[in-house]
């Protein structure tokens, strides 16, 4: 915006500027011109007397003090035939000098000036002033490098005058777009002033409100959340007492283990509802203790199916760094195999693969051999093609951006579905503000 109007002034100070100095220009030529052939009008008629009176030494001797003291070359054609003073050709303009007109004629190399002096016994005579093109233009150049010196400085003026007044009206909304920068990053206390223009001031007051909103609707979402984990400690109490009467010792062990794990999961569910909206800059965590982790525990379940999982981690030793947390990653992974018992038929196999990437970062994928997805099927949240709520390939999806990653759906090698997840690398505060700030002007962001 500042550099628009920037250009707007300067697109219309050089309109200005041109509009006014080359009419200038061309009068400070006509100027001139007309200030050396006025001399040399002057200078013929100072010696009309003269011709009219003598012509003889004293004519001669006035013309040629003329010539040394005068840039202009005179010569006088007398009646009789002589001529006195610059030796010169008779022109057509002298010509018709003879028949008593007094002119102004165009020659090669200048301007004549013919003046006739009628009323003398042989006839007329007539005097010829000429003046050259040098002097018909003489600081000329001059004058149109100072106005044009005087434009680029008027020019450089007017710009400096609106990179200032720009500034002086972007500032606020500069302010305004930080502001909402910060609130994207999490910064949900952040508050946009209320200087600037009208408009400006006004967005800063949408803004703001828009701000107020969110955080009152994420404190609202949070309670619920918080509220309704909580509630569900009560049933899960009473499931505990109800496995002490188990008899089958692996089975009541089993159980109190899963039991366990929906307890942890309620307990990082309210843990993150107590949480900052925004804590996750910065944070990382090794993908493949992760997906070990995952694995050993659906593992169980899969034996019990007659299920056979496969656990692919390339290289074998690798330790891949990812922008998601242990509980994130936990959770999208959970829900891929989680979506692969939901819909595909006991004793199906899948096969969990995770490639270290070397540049940072890894790739993800669960594939399994069921039927596959219907073509067209989404990620967006509450959509599902398969009956379920759809939540699953959500939580995925979101993942994968908040680790800068992306999501793709498509076949597996064992004729069913295969989900690939790409992660990204951990990135400092420094590299997620700038790809937010890149984002926010419409620029890409390099990845």
């Amino acid at each position: 915006m500042r550099a628009r109007i920037v250009a707007l002034v300067g697109a219309t100070s050089s309109l200005v500027l041109v509009a006014f100095l080359v009419p200038l220009a061309i009068l400070v030529r006509s100027s001139t011109a007309d200030r050396a052939l006025g001399a040399a009008v002057v200078q013929a008629q100072a010696l009309a007397p003269l011709v009219a009176v003598d012509a003889g030494s004293r004519l001669a001797q006035a013309v040629a003090d003329a010539n040394r003291t005068s840039t202009h070359a005179i010569t006088i054609f007398l009646p009789d035939g002589r001529v006195v003073g610059t030796p010169a050709p008779e022109s057509a303009a002298v010509a018709t000098g003879r028949t008593g007109q007094s002119l102004t004629a165009t020659v090669p190399g200048g301007r004549e000036v013919i003046v006739a002096v009628v009323g003398l016994p042989d006839g007329t005579a007539v005097i010829r002033a000429f003046v050259s093109d040098d002097e018909l233009t003489a600081g000329v150049g001059r004058a149109w490098l100072v106005l044009l010196l005087l434009g680029f400085g008027l020019l450089a003026v007017s710009l400096a005058v609106a990179e200032a007044l720009a500034r002086l009206l972007t500032r606020p909304l500069t302010n305004v777009a930080d502001v909402a920068l910060r609130i994207a990053d999490g910064a949900l206390g952040a508050r946009a002033g209320t200087e600037g223009p009208a408009e400006v001031r006004q967005v800063s007051a949408g803004l703001n409100r828009l701000a107020r909103t969110i955080t009152d609707l994420l404190a609202q979402e949070r309670a619920t959340a918080a509220d309704l984990s909580h509630r569900l400690r009560t049933p899960l109490t009473a499931l505990r007492i109800d496995l002490d009467a188990v008899d089958d010792e692996p089975t009541r062990a089993r159980l109190v283990t899963d039991l366990h794990n929906v307890n942890r999961m309620l307990d990082d569910i309210i843990r993150d509802t107590e949480r900052p909206a925004r804590g996750a800059l910065g944070v990382s965590c090794d993908a493949a203790a992760v997906v070990r982790d995952r694995v050993r525990f659906w593992s169980v379940v899969a034996q019990e199916e007659g299920r056979t999982v496969t656990v692919t981690i390339d290289p074998p030793d690798a330790t891949a760094s990812v922008s998601v947390s242990v509980d994130e990653l936990s959770a999208c992974l959970d829900a891929l195999i989680g979506n692969v018992f939901a819909h595909t038929a006991a004793a199906v196999p899948f096969i969990v693969r995770l490639t270290a990437v070397p540049d940072g970062g890894a790739v993800l994928s669960v594939a399994d051999a069921g039927p596959g997805m219907p073509e067209g099927a989404g990620t967006r949240r509450g959509e599902s093609s398969a009956g379920s709520t759809g939540l699953g390939l959500d939580i995925v999806a979101r993942t994968a951006h908040r680790a800068g990653g992306s999501l793709h759906i498509g076949h597996s090698a064992l004729g069913g579905a295969e989900v690939t997840v790409r992660l990204g690398p951990p990135e400092s505060p420094v590299i997620r503000s700038h790809r937010h700030r890149r984002a926010a002007r419409g620029k890409p962001s390099e990845t």
